[in-house]
């Protein structure tokens, strides 16, 4: 499907991705500012949809996903020195690709889930602990603040997980095609039509 800017502040159409082996992605872009993405890689198949502004040559993605929230709490507890988080996915490939990033004050070290969604946090002390899932990457979900003083932590994944919720991330209009720097979904490069 042809692509095309309406106007300034409008697109219409699809935009695909090029140039990755092995990728499916796309955009398709409505001129009432509505977008849906699609994207498949091997086993995964992720989707957004929402709204989108024009300012220049930026688009700006708001996806009705919302961001960091791929993890929900289920129980907390403080149960040892050191600190446990527990991972519950209905199919048990999902566990293995959990992060952990955990900061004390600026410092950060990061821990990743074992085969069985648990991971092990040697640390006797720790402000905050972010959530991550490597296979579904987005903005990090918190799970404890400096306030919280638990140190068990049982979460399950959220169903949002496949979606991308797109928070700080914007896209470049360049002639025929749509640009992307690095970022947490970081496979985004260049669509084209």
């Amino acid at each position: 499907m042809n692509s095309k800017l309406v106007s300034q502040n409008t697109l219409s159409g699809v935009y695909s991705l090029r140039g990755i082996r092995e990728m499916a992605a796309a955009f398709e872009f409505n001129k009432e500012g509505h977008f849906r993405f699609y994207y498949a890689y091997g086993a995964i198949d992720r989707n957004a949809e929402g709204t989108y502004t024009i300012e220049g040559t930026k688009i700006i993605l708001k996806s009705t996903k919302e961001a960091g929230k791929d993890f929900n709490i289920k129980s907390q507890s403080q149960e040892s020195k050191n600190y446990r988080i527990q991972v519950i996915a209905p199919n048990p490939y999902l566990l293995k690709h959990i992060r952990a990033a955990c900061f004390v004050g600026k410092e950060q070290t990061e821990y990743f889930s074992d085969d069985s969604g648990i991971i092990e946090i040697d640390k006797p002390s720790i402000d905050s602990i972010f959530l991550q899932h490597n296979l579904y990457p987005d903005i990090f979900s918190k799970i404890k603040d400096v306030e919280n003083s638990n140190t068990y932590f049982e979460v399950e994944l959220n169903p949002s997980l496949i979606q991308v919720s797109f928070k700080g991330i914007d896209l470049e209009i360049a002639g025929d095609e749509l640009h992307c720097l690095p970022n947490y979904f970081y496979l985004l490069k260049a669509f084209d039509l």
